[in-house]
C-alpha cells in the first residue's frame, strides 16, 4: 500500500522517479558493482522483493517491513490504473512477450490503457540506447514505463535514461512480464511465503539461474552472518 500511495503521488506531481525491486541478487550485484549500487541507492523507492530481504528489515529495523514483489506490484497497479486512467508501456522482454503481456492485462483489467510496447535486441547494459527508442516512448506519453531486462540491466538501464524520458515513474520488474505473459510458471503462494520460490524457480530454469542461487545465496548468507557478528561494516558508498 505504501509503495501504491508514492507511486501514485510521483505520478499525480509528474515526477521524475524510478522504482528498483530488490531481491538479494539484486543486493549481490551491488555488492560486485559501483555502477549498480549507485544506480539502486539514487531509485527514489527501493523495495524488498525477496523474503530473505523482509526477515532482515523486520529484524534490524523497528517497522513492520512486507514484501514488495514485483509481479503482485505490477498487477495492483495495474487495478489501480484502470480506475484512474494510468497509460502504461512495457519495455523489455523476449520478442513478442511484451505484447502478449500488454493483451493479458487488458484482458485481466478492463478499462487499462497500454500507451506501447517495445521489446530492445540483447545487448549490454551498458549501450547507450538510440534516441529513436526513446522518442517513441515519450511519444507515446506514458505514466509508468515497466522494464524487464533483468537484474542489473534494468537498474542500469533506468539510471542511465531517467533523465531522458518524460514518464513520471519507471519500474523495473525483472520475471514480472514472463509471469504475467504466461512464459515462466510462477511459484506457489506458501513457496513464497516461506522463502522457496528460488527453488521453484532454480527447477525451471536451472541453466539459467543456478549461479544466482547456488553462489549468490550462500555468499549472501555468508555476508549477513559476518555482519551480525561485528565482523564486517558495510557502506553505501
Amino acid at each position: 500500500a505504501q509503495a501504491l500511495d508514492q507511486i501514485s503521488t510521483w505520478i499525480e506531481q509528474s515526477a521524475r522517479q524510478y522504482v528498483s525491486i530488490c531481491t538479494v541478487h539484486t543486493i549481490m550485484e551491488c555488492r560486485q558493482s559501483e555502477e549498480v549500487r549507485r544506480a539502486v541507492n539514487q531509485a527514489g523507492l527501493a523495495t524488498p522483493d525477496g523474503m530473505p530481504l523482509v526477515w532482515l528489515g523486520r529484524l534490524k529495523s523497528k517497522h513492520a517491513v512486507t514484501r514488495v514483489y514485483g509481479p503482485d506490484l505490477m498487477l495492483a497497479l495495474c487495478e489501480l490504473s484502470a480506475q484512474r486512467g494510468y497509460r502504461h508501456f512495457f519495455y523489455g522482454g523476449a520478442a513478442g512477450v511484451e505484447e502478449l503481456l500488454a493483451q493479458r492485462l487488458q484482458a485481466r483489467f478492463p478499462g487499462l490503457q497500454v500507451a506501447g510496447t517495445y521489446a530492445p535486441p540483447y545487448r549490454p547494459a551498458a549501450y547507450e540506447e538510440a534516441s529513436q527508442a526513446i522518442d517513441l516512448i515519450n511519444q507515446a506519453k506514458p505514466d509508468i514505463i515497466w522494464v524487464g531486462l533483468g537484474t542489473p540491466k534494468q537498474d542500469l538501464w533506468m539510471a542511465a535514461h531517467r533523465h531522458r524520458l518524460t514518464a513520471p515513474v519507471l519500474i523495473a520488474v525483472g520475471a514480472a512480464f514472463d509471469f504475467h505473459a504466461g512464459r515462466i510458471p510462477q511459484a506457489p503462494q506458501w513457496m513464497q511465503r516461506s522463502g522457496l520460490e528460488w527453488f521453484f524457480r532454480l527447477l525451471h530454469e536451472p541453466r539459467r539461474l543456478w549461479y544466482r542461487y547456488l553462489v549468490y545465496n550462500p555468499l549472501f548468507i555468508l555476508l549477513t552472518l559476518v555482519q551480525s557478528l561485528g565482523l564486517k561494516k558495510f557502506s553505501l558508498e
